[in-house]
């Protein structure tokens, strides 16, 4: 199973940006730890600060599945939410924090509802769950 992990505006700095939320564990130490795990599985990669990006991304359509952290898109782009809404395979939104401990904006995701399961709160190990999940 090719497996599409998409990460939008700035992770690209986890394990520097705010560890007191995000951890300390960087999205490359991740990667080799999901792939040592997950020999089976193809596993690829995709970060973006660009929304349009993200959404190019996922219209190229060559994966079987995809976990998606959009990070602060999470909250407000329509434009990602009917993207995902027309990929018709696997979709796992997954959030490294407890979105719904944090400020009230971050507790409302427009995305959510175009996914068909949401992990909140699990750290880094929530990409692990998402992927263990799919079928």
């Amino acid at each position: 199973m090719k497996v599409l992990i998409v990460n939008g505006p700035n992770l690209n700095l986890l394990g520097k940006r705010e560890p007191e939320i995000y951890g300390s564990i960087t999205m490359e130490t991740c990667l080799e730890e999901l792939k040592s795990e997950f020999t089976s599985h193809d596993l690829e990669y995709y970060q973006s600060n660009i929304e349009g990006e993200i959404i190019n991304r996922l219209q190229a359509d060559d994966f079987d599945a995809v976990v998606i952290n959009p990070g602060a898109y999470t909250h407000y782009s329509y434009a990602i939410a009917d993207c995902l809404k027309n990929i018709s395979k696997p979709k796992i939104e997954v959030h490294i924090s407890n979105i719904y401990k944090r400020e009230e904006f971050r507790q409302k995701s427009v995305t959510a509802a175009s996914t068909d399961a949401v992990l909140s709160g699990f750290g880094m190990d929530g990409y692990r769950l998402a992927i263990l999940s799919l079928k």
